[in-house]
């Protein structure tokens, strides 16, 4: 060590853009709370004006989704459809909705701003925190369509659909901790965010959008304990659980689905952070 940097460290000088400990890391996320939430605001302001229907298409896509799955995978399937189709394929596709939107948004969240981060000093992990958020926010109006169409498709309000809320809370933990993982892969390997799409239909195929994984399964009953850790057809097996009369709550699938994303925030977290001095020079 050279005489200057012990000197530097005997008064306590740190190197400029050194990543702080994490502790004091998430303290200073934590204190820029304000600004994190003003910039999904602004992100959601900024997306509606520039498009005509402005806000409306935060319900319309997740619609035209359902719409387009509803017919191709309803007439695919036919007899075999699960009961209360329609609203079974809207609950699948308006959450994966909310999935995909953190993850290509938090993919994204470094590398689209470049010049925020080589200009100013704050804590990275606020951009891909303001994304998840942003998603958030979006999704609120569609949690409450989404109800609306089960409710027309014969489900009645009860006490139980307060369990949305935790649920949602479990949620969006998870698309945190997905969002600060695929932000930093795609700082070092800048080809992945061509991968993305990719993973996003592996992910919407394997988690039972518009098929009950369980008629498939009992023929594979060796391959049912594993598929029952899906993340995603925990979340779409709990919220059918919920809204539908039609459908059980599987019980058992909260507690691993807690820690999905108690485990997926802790890993996004701690590999989010031990990169946060290369972001300015590497996006």
């Amino acid at each position: 060590m050279s005489k200057s940097s012990e000197l530097a460290e005997e008064y306590g000088l740190a190197r400029v853009g050194a990543r702080p400990s994490l502790p004091s890391y998430l303290k200073q996320v934590w204190e820029r709370r304000d600004f994190t939430l003003s910039l999904a605001r602004y992100r959601i302001q900024s997306e509606n004006e520039r498009n005509r229907l402005g806000m409306a298409w935060v319900l319309l896509r997740p619609i035209f989704s359902a719409c387009v799955y509803g017919l191709v995978f309803g007439f695919i399937l036919a007899g075999s459809r699960p009961p209360n189709f329609v609203s079974f394929v809207v609950i699948g596709v308006f959450l994966l909705e909310f999935f995909n939107s953190s993850m290509n948004g938090g993919s994204k969240a470094i590398i689209s701003n470049s010049s925020l981060v080589q200009s100013l000093p704050f804590p990275r992990m606020v951009l891909p925190l303001a994304k998840v958020l942003e998603c958030l926010l979006n999704f609120m109006p569609t949690l409450l369509l989404m109800v609306a169409i089960t409710t027309f498709n014969g489900a009645r309000p009860n006490l139980q659909w307060l369990l949305f809320i935790p649920l949602i809370v479990l949620f969006t933990i998870f698309n945190t901790g997905v969002a600060l993982i695929f932000a930093r892969l795609t700082v070092h390997f800048r080809d992945l965010s061509q991968f993305i799409p990719f993973v996003s239909r592996m992910i919407f195929y394997t988690s039972g959008v518009f098929f009950d994984p369980s008629r498939i399964l009992k023929n594979f009953p060796e391959w049912e304990p594993v598929y029952n850790w899906h993340p995603l057809h925990n979340v779409l097996s709990i919220a059918r659980g919920i809204l539908l009369p039609d459908y059980d709550i599987p019980w058992h699938f909260w507690g691993q689905f807690a820690i999905w994303a108690v485990v997926i925030l802790v890993i996004g977290v701690v590999f989010f952070w031990k990169a946060e001095e290369r972001y300015g020079r590497e996006s």
